[in-house]
């Protein structure tokens, strides 16, 4: 949700390694490094949640380890660059191209599966990876149609097995 505020005792600010003027990286193999440590640090600090627990007809609440999603954003602040010099990294030159490609290939599939695996919330995955419904968003069914008329549209809609 995006009114949900972030989790108290977050420590969000602490991934951005020093203020003032951003690294930068003069070759494809230190980003490439930069992204491997940050690939390391997301997979060495889960996020925890508080779950209720009970056994024998006791109750307690717990501390469960749930893996961390990776995201350009949290890239960008463990590596000390903005989205802005991220971006230009894609465009620099070739050997940069690739490795951003594959560095944004892996954050995406990671972000993927663990939504296909029921780790991350599917609805959320799926927007930040413009996986939308193409079906939902052409039918335009209104709160007023009624079911006929859904059915009807939905009869019209092309179907494929892909």
């Amino acid at each position: 949700d995006a009114d949900m505020p972030a989790p108290k005792g977050n420590a969000y600010w602490k991934l951005c390694p020093r203020p003032g003027r951003r690294p930068s990286y003069g070759t494809a193999e230190e980003l490439w490094a930069a992204a491997q440590q940050y690939f390391e640090w997301a997979e060495a600090n889960p996020l925890y949640a508080h779950e209720t627990v009970k056994f024998q007809g006791e109750a307690s609440i717990v501390k469960v380890p749930k893996m961390r999603a990776m995201t350009i954003a949290g890239l960008c602040l463990h590596i000390g660059v903005t989205h802005e010099t991220w971006c230009q990294y894609r465009k620099r030159d070739e050997a940069f191209s690739e490795v951003t490609a594959m560095i944004d290939s892996i954050i995406r599939t990671q972000k993927f599966e663990g939504a296909a695996a029921d780790i991350f919330n599917a609805n959320i995955i799926s927007r930040d990876l413009g996986l939308v419904d193409r079906r939902a968003r052409d039918l335009d069914i209104g709160t007023r149609d009624s079911l006929a008329t859904f059915i009807n549209a939905l009869a019209t809609q092309p179907f494929s097995l892909k």
